[in-house]
This record gives C-alpha cells, sequence and structure tokens, in this order.
C-alpha cells in the first residue's frame, strides 16, 4: 500500500463532491480521514469495525432489493402457490413494517434497516399473488385488495405519533421482534407436512439466511438496542432451519429421482423380453396348421 498511496491518494483527495460528503456522514469524519484520505494500513479498530458494517449493510439493502423476485417470478410462472405459507408472510411483513417504523422513529441510520422496507413491499406482493393464486378468480382478487386496504389503514395509523407514541411503538417493536421471528414457523411446518418446499425460492431462503447473520454484526456495531438484536439472533436460528430443510428435500427429491431413475432402468430389460416372447408367440400361431380345406 505504501508504494501504491502517491497513486491513490489523488484520486481519494479529488473524489466528486457529493462522495466525500456521503463517506464522511456514514464512516465518521476520523474514520473517513484514516481509511479513504489517508488510506492507513491500521486504522483504528472501531474504524474498521465499522467499514465492515457499513459495506455489510449496503449489501444488505442492494441484496434486499432482489431477494424476494425469484420467489415472485415462481408463483406467476406456476401461477400456484403450492408450499407457500401465507400466514408466515403476513406475520413476516407485519413484523417488518413496525420495525421500520420504529427504526426510523429512533433516527437509526438506515444502513441499519433499509432493507425492512424493500422486503416488506416485496412481502406485500408475494401475499398477495398467494391470495389470487389460492383463492382463485374474483374472489382471490377482492381478498387480495381488502388485505392491501388493510396493511396501508394500519401503517398509517402506527405511523401516526397522535395515534401511536414512541413509549407504545417500543411495545409493538418487542411485540414485532417475537412475531418476526415467529413467522418463519408456519413454512417450517407446511415444508414439514408437505414433505417438500414446493415453489419456496431457494434463493430467497439462502439469502435471508446470510442477510440475517451479517445483521447481527451491524446491530452490534451500530444499533444499541437489544430488541433489534434479539430478533435477528432469532431470525438467524430460524432461516437455518429453513436452509436446511431447503438442502434436505432437495436431496431426498434427488435421491428418489435417481432411484426412480435406477427402477425405469432394471425393468427396461424385462419389458423387452415380455415383447419379444408375445411376438415369438404371434409368429408361432401365425405359423400352426391351417384349417382352410385344400382344393
Amino acid at each position: 500500500m505504501d508504494l501504491l498511496r502517491p497513486y491513490l491518494q489523488p484520486l481519494t483527495h479529488n473524489l466528486p463532491h457529493p462522495l466525500p460528503t456521503l463517506g464522511a456522514h456514514l464512516l465518521t469524519p476520523t474514520c473517513y480521514n484514516q481509511l479513504i484520505l489517508n488510506l492507513s494500513l491500521n486504522p483504528q479498530p472501531a474504524c474498521l469495525r465499522l467499514a465492515i458494517s457499513k459495506l455489510l449493510g449496503l449489501g444488505i439493502i442492494t441484496l434486499s432489493s432482489i431477494v424476494k423476485i425469484p420467489q415472485i417470478l415462481n408463483l406467476v410462472s406456476t401461477r400456484s402457490a403450492h408450499g407457500i405459507s401465507l400466514l408466515s408472510y403476513v406475520l413476516e411483513t407485519g413484523s417488518y413494517l413496525v420495525t421500520l417504523l420504529y427504526a426510523s422513529r429512533r433516527g437509526f441510520p438506515f444502513t441499519a434497516y433499509g432493507e425492512t422496507a424493500l422486503i416488506a413491499v416485496q412481502n406485500l406482493v408475494v401475499c398477495v399473488l398467494v391470495l389470487v393464486y389460492g383463492y382463485g378468480g374474483k374472489g382471490g382478487k377482492a381478498t387480495a385488495g381488502v388485505f392491501v386496504a388493510g396493511v396501508v389503514g394500519a401503517v398509517t395509523v402506527v405511523g401516526d405519533e397522535r395515534w401511536v407514541d414512541m413509549r407504545r411503538l417500543g411495545w409493538l417493536q418487542a411485540g414485532a421482534g417475537a412475531v418476526g421471528v415467529a413467522s418463519k414457523g408456519p413454512q417450517i411446518w407446511v415444508n414439514w407436512r408437505e414433505g417438500g418446499t414446493g415453489v419456496l425460492s431457494a434463493f430467497t431462503v439462502f439469502t435471508y439466511l446470510a442477510g440475517s447473520l451479517s445483521r447481527i454484526f451491524t446491530t452490534l456495531q451500530e444499533v444499541d438496542d437489544k430488541l433489534i438484536l434479539y430478533g435477528f439472533i432469532a431470525g438467524f436460528a430460524l432461516n437455518a432451519v429453513l436452509a436446511a430443510q431447503m438442502v434436505y428435500y432437495w436431496r431426498s427429491s434427488s435421491a428418489a429421482t435417481a432411484e426412480r431413475g435406477e427402477e425405469a432402468y432394471s425393468e427396461k430389460p424385462k419389458k423387452e423380453e415380455i415383447a419379444v416372447g408375445s411376438s415369438t408367440g404371434a409368429s408361432t400361431k401365425g405359423k400352426g396348421p391351417s384349417t382352410r380345406r385344400r382344393g
């Protein structure tokens, strides 16, 4: 780095105007000077942890913008909600909306909770699709419309400090943490009951697992709030169960497919023997004595 510093520092000292301001805001001026301007190889441990936390937070927010897209595409392409727990998504959506309102009111940095807004919107889309494809026809669309209206109304009331002050919102956040953790339970149960994961997206499940683990680290570094921390820890544990189910049922499905292939291969010669025998019998019968009178 000492050799490269003379070449890199002119770049870091002449970044476009918004970038230095944003960098100093994210990293604090002291850490920004150490890590970006001075390109220090031995920054303060706190600055290094903060930089890692911010990078993880930005990465989580970026991935959260697409984390449910594969699940949405699965639902649209199959036009089926088989294997998807509506209760799980409703509980998770409610939990995320409360967490979003709580974190924004507390003034937490957006990198510490930004993904909740993006995931909540995608969850609403998944819930609507599950209702439409699950109920079918006009009944499904009407139910989906009522659901969306209810969500909008609830957010309006909870987001208004005249209706729900910070103390009550703290109680809701405590409950939301528990609900968010519990939201994984119905999906785990559905997977176990069905003996498979249906149209559940593996990308979504494993991205959630990585994101919840990263969130534990970013919360420890940036947010001094045990309610949120314990929620992420419990969420990670249940996301790990879902990921384990994906692997288990995928292996079981692969093994079953391979077994069916072997059975089909082993039965093929027998079918050929039966076909040959039938053909031979037909030929023999055809060659038997004729009953037609000779002239």
